[in-house]
């Protein structure tokens, strides 16, 4: 009795929930309902609880995937032209390219993609470059058949839209690309917008890569060297990486005066990685003279005021290179109130004492490890100069090991007869 009355409840059950059903969901409208696990619909079966497919839940695109899930996306994307919902577009591309990521094998979509290229918003046309440039390599014909359309997107209106075809262009890193690369990227060094400029001095370095000879051809060092004088910093420091890769050979960028103060007098408008970027340069350059040498100093003298520590560090490194070059030296012919070598040293090691101090003092402690070592050097350089700063290599209690040992190989460094009794 209790197995036909189960059976019995059963039964009703599964025909209500199918009448719920169908007064939920018109027939009409059942073709639109989402596929469970594809793009924009439920969790697929066995997903952990609390998986969902909206797109605020990004994680939800890197799930396994299932068999005939890319031929699912194929059929997306074949409607995809005639789709209207933008976040549904954009669902469909981020599963496309999260099954890439996890490594799975969507080349077979590359037609589909190619097509969706067509469109105004820049988000999709970001993930179908992406998609482009990961299986250019693996499919050079294929990529050659979307050339066009990246070189009439280089002309686009929008900046943003020219930078990123100009990017994908160059990416391809096709030696048959060269001929249709070269065009777009000399118009580009001489676009009205800073993004797309430094994008096409970034594009100079990958065709040099791709192909030194008709690179020399171009004759873009030259236009390189020109373009120093950019009014936007960012475009100023890809030059300069760009420069000193190119010629990496002959030992960087070639230096002189002119570029010299040039890059100096506008230290204070570069971004910290286009400060490091000219600071790397300057030992590098041997002045002139001394009042050649002081004056970059006095350019210089600002960045210590920075909180950037690696700045910092290498304006002491380039202080130094200066004052080793500019010194006097026994047998010299100057004039006897030349200051020396040492003397120059020791004038650069007071004056970087106070932002060393306060870099250590506020600093993680990986950052406090290195500006240790730094000082451990100064102090053999100019013994006597850090002795009155004795208090800041105390040892602390959380201080880690590594830190401790260099805070105790400094202090016996400093000990003298007057600290010696507060250090003990």
């Amino acid at each position: 009795f209790n197995t036909v009355l189960f059976h019995a409840l059963a039964h009703h059950a599964r025909h209500s929930y199918r009448g719920r059903t169908m007064a939920t969901f018109p027939p009409n409208r059942t073709s639109n309902m989402p596929v469970p696990g594809g793009p924009g619909g439920a969790p697929p079966p066995g997903a952990p609880p609390g998986a969902s497919s909206s797109a605020g839940h990004d994680e939800s695109y890197f799930t396994e995937s299932r068999k005939g899930e890319v031929n699912e996306l194929r059929m997306l994307l074949r409607t995809f032209a005639t789709e209207r919902d933008k976040q549904r577009k954009r669902d469909i591309m981020k599963k496309v390219i999260a099954y890439m990521t996890l490594g799975i094998d969507v080349s077979r979509l590359f037609t589909e993609m190619m097509l969706a290229i067509e469109t105004r918003d820049l988000v999709i046309k970001k993930m179908v470059y992406l998609f482009l440039c990961n299986y250019a390599e693996t499919h050079p014909d294929l990529a050659q058949m979307c050339t066009n359309t990246l070189v009439k997107d280089c002309g686009n209106e929008d900046p943003m839209v020219r930078g990123l075809a100009l990017r994908s262009l160059c990416s391809l890193r096709l030696p048959q690309m060269i001929e249709y690369t070269s065009e777009p990227l000399r118009r580009s060094l001489q676009d009205g917008h800073a993004y797309v400029r430094k994008t096409g001095v970034m594009g100079i370095l990958k065709m040099y890569h791709l192909n030194k000879e008709d690179f020399d051809k171009a004759s873009f060092n030259d236009i390189l060297y020109d373009m120093l004088r950019d009014p936007d910093s960012s475009v100023v420091t890809n030059c300069i990486l760009v420069l000193n890769e190119i010629m990496a050979d002959s030992g960087g960028m070639a230096l002189n005066r002119a570029v010299m103060l040039h890059l100096l007098n506008r230290i204070h408008e570069f971004s910290e990685f286009g400060i490091l970027s000219v600071l790397d340069l300057v030992p590098r350059y041997i002045p002139a003279n001394d009042d050649e040498g002081f004056q970059i100093m006095n350019l210089l003298d600002p960045v210590l005021r920075t909180a950037n520590a690696g700045a910092v560090v290498a304006t002491i490194r380039a202080f130094l290179s200066i004052a080793d070059a500019v010194g006097k030296r026994p047998g010299d012919d100057r004039d006897e109130d030349s200051p020396t070598v040492d003397d120059l040293k020791h004038q650069v090691v007071v004056r970087i004492k106070a932002p060393l101090v306060t870099l250590l003092a506020s600093g993680s402690s990986e950052l406090t490890y290195v500006l240790l070592k730094y000082v451990d050097q100064l102090i053999d350089l100019c013994p006597g100069i850090f002795d009155d700063e004795y208090r800041v290599f105390y040892v602390r209690y959380h201080d880690q090991t590594h830190i401790k040992h260099s805070k105790v190989r400094i202090l016996a460094k400093l000990a003298n007869p007057d600290n010696a009794p507060d250090i003990v």
